[in-house]
């Protein structure tokens, strides 16, 4: 958790960029897969507003745990709904997200087909699966290889999942932003 709030990520990454690309609009409903302790949650919950959603997907409780009391301390607690996914299923209802965020996380999943799939059963038709990875073709972004991914990488793991590719956003100082949407 303290690795996601230290004070030096908002220039590291530049995440208030992030949430901007996004494009988030009043009453939409979104998710933050792999939420962690809410980092990017809260900042979405902002844009949303109170009559929008934001599902904060997690596999740990504990995570979850801190997650709202750090939404509550930013009264954001009531558009911040927590969801306990597992390794292959983010719990997200169907045909219900207008935009999933995954930030630094898809490297990560045990079953990436798996929880592909059922996120992308979550999207409403049109809606964006966004993945936020560190630039794997940049050998200066200073993170282990193993945390890194490819433009290249993420579209060939998409091709097989009812999407289609976007864009990528290049804003970002260190990593993409790689954009699908439901067909």
């Amino acid at each position: 958790a303290s690795w996601l709030e230290r004070p030096e990520r908002e220039e590291e990454e530049r995440t208030e960029l992030l949430v901007e690309v996004l494009g988030l609009k009043p009453g939409q409903t979104v998710a933050d897969v792999g939420a962690g302790s809410g980092y990017f949650s809260w900042r979405m919950a902002q844009r949303v507003g109170e009559k929008g959603t934001v599902y904060a997907v997690e596999i740990q409780q504990e995570f979850l745990d801190l997650l709202m009391v750090n939404m509550r301390k930013r009264r954001v607690g009531d558009i911040v709904k927590p969801v306990l996914g597992t390794v292959q299923d983010p719990k997200l209802p169907a045909n219900a997200v207008d935009l999933i965020l995954l930030v630094d996380v898809y490297h990560e999943f045990d079953f990436p087909f798996e929880m592909t799939r059922a996120m992308i059963e979550a999207l409403k038709p049109g809606g964006r699966i966004v993945f936020v990875e560190y630039r794997g073709e940049d050998p200066a972004v200073p993170i282990k290889r193993l945390h890194k991914m490819t433009v290249a990488q993420v579209r060939k793991e998409l091709a097989v999942q009812a999407v289609k590719f976007d864009e990528v956003i290049a804003t970002l100082p260190r990593q993409h932003v790689i954009v699908f949407r439901k067909i």
